[in-house]
């Protein structure tokens, strides 16, 4: 055997059980320093939520009586468990065809007793299609940062129960805003240690949609007023309520909502938001992107991050990346193989070109902890890791033998030597 095929044979055994185990929380050895995992040992436990009487926009009619339903979102929440509770578990679900299953491994402790305290609430809101464990990785790492974490299979939008899409242009940002309404009135003892006072939100695609208009971002005109029949035209107006200036989305707007994560937010492409509408935007926002995102376009989201002129925010980009761009979980094994239905393999739902899942994930958990840690805890110092020369790789390493930075040295904070590649972080102030 040659010495190339030799060391590929011994990779593959390496990373065989890793993929049959199709774990969540893996962690590179080159990770930045704060997507390693925080002091809690965490538990997880699946909620439902009912909103009783919300309007049927899949089943509403052109003209007439609007019909109601209690609209039900189940929820995956994870939060800081207490001491002594023995950390892993798995996840049953499907992916992205709808019809294939798959387990997920991870380091939450089903249904384990929380830990004393108070904890700021993080909600986590998947694309179209999705599911609540998209962005499992994401809600793991958190919550053993301090975070009590929720994910939500949006109704309509999820792999086995996609709908039409207007359904979820009307409710993204109602069920996102019933969502953390829910948890703060949660009478049990994960409801005793959520600060939903301190919220963060954070979407991806369709959830990074409606992200910006639970945020103060409202739909545009263009958006509302829409003619033509199809996906984006929902009857009888039901859109409206989502626009800027109306009476129904200033009442949405939540003042406990500190902070908001975009991860490829669709919209500006279609003109669903524009300058007047995005400029309502009011809270801390970083957006994420691929820079070669063709679902919902990397001009048009570097749009939004320069139309969100009442904020200060932040634009990082993996360059070269496309829309899964950071958010998905890595491609379960079972992915790998083609589908029937879908026509092709369901990987492509979670992999990138170009990078590596774990590396992107890697990376988001990094400055997502940042970027929520400054902002719902106001931890000052966390700005560092966010206000970074803007091309990564023209940081210059500059340690000394102890490995303290120079007074010339521009390196990424929290990233080794060598290990900023690939990435962009902007900056504007709001106006």
């Amino acid at each position: 055997m040659n010495t190339l095929l030799r060391a590929a044979t011994a990779a593959c055994l390496v990373a065989s059980p890793l993929m049959a185990e199709n774990r969540i929380d893996m962690v590179r050895p080159d990770a930045p320093e704060l997507a390693a995992h925080g002091d809690h040992v965490i538990g997880v436990r699946t909620m439902t939520f009912t909103d009783p009487g919300r309007v049927d926009v899949v089943n509403a009619p052109a003209e007439g009586e609007l019909p109601t339903y209690d609209r039900a979102i189940t929820v995956e929440v994870w939060y800081p468990a207490a001491e002594g509770t023995e950390p892993g578990g798995t996840y049953d679900t499907i992916l992205r065809d709808g019809e294939t299953a798959t387990q997920l491994t991870g380091i939450a402790a089903r249904d384990a007793a929380p830990a004393e305290g108070s904890f700021p609430l993080i909600l986590i809101s998947h694309g179209y299609p999705g599911n609540r464990f998209l962005m499992s990785h994401l809600g793991e790492n958190l919550a053993t940062k301090g975070y009590v974490v929720m994910s939500a299979d949006h109704p309509d939008s999820t792999y086995d129960d996609m709908n039409k899409f207007y359904s979820t242009l009307v409710n993204r940002p109602l069920d996102q805003a019933f969502l953390i309404e829910s948890m703060a009135n949660l009478d049990d003892e994960i409801g005793a240690i959520t600060d939903a006072e301190n919220t963060g939100v954070i979407g991806y695609s369709m959830g990074g949609y409606g992200a910006l208009i639970f945020g103060g971002g409202g739909l545009s005109q263009t958006a509302v007023t829409r003619a033509e029949p199809g996906a984006f035209v929902a009857p009888q107006d039901l859109l409206d309520q989502n626009a800027t200036g109306s009476a129904e989305h200033d009442a949405l707007v939540d003042p406990r909502v500190k902070a908001i994560i975009a991860i490829g937010p669709w919209g500006r492409n279609r003109d669903f938001f524009d300058a007047d509408s995005l400029a309502g935007l009011k809270k801390p926002l970083m957006i994420v992107a691929g820079s070669q995102d063709d679902v919902s376009q990397y001009p048009a989201m570097r749009q939004i991050f320069e139309e969100t002129t009442g904020t200060d925010r932040y634009l990082l980009t993996y360059v070269s990346a496309n829309h899964n761009a950071a958010a998905p979980m890595p491609a379960p094994a079972e992915s790998y193989a083609f589908s029937e239905k879908l026509g092709w393999a369901p990987f492509e739902h979670y992999g990138d070109a170009v990078w590596d899942n774990v590396r992107m994930n890697n990376i988001l958990q990094h400055f997502a902890t940042a970027f929520m840690d400054l902002n719902l805890k106001g931890e000052a110092g966390m700005a560092e890791y966010l206000d970074l020369t803007e091309n990564a790789e023209d940081g210059v390493w500059s340690r000394t033998d102890t490995g303290e930075p120079k007074d010339d040295d521009t390196y990424w904070k929290g990233f080794g030597n060598r290990t900023a590649k690939g990435l962009r972080m902007e900056k504007l102030t709001a106006q």
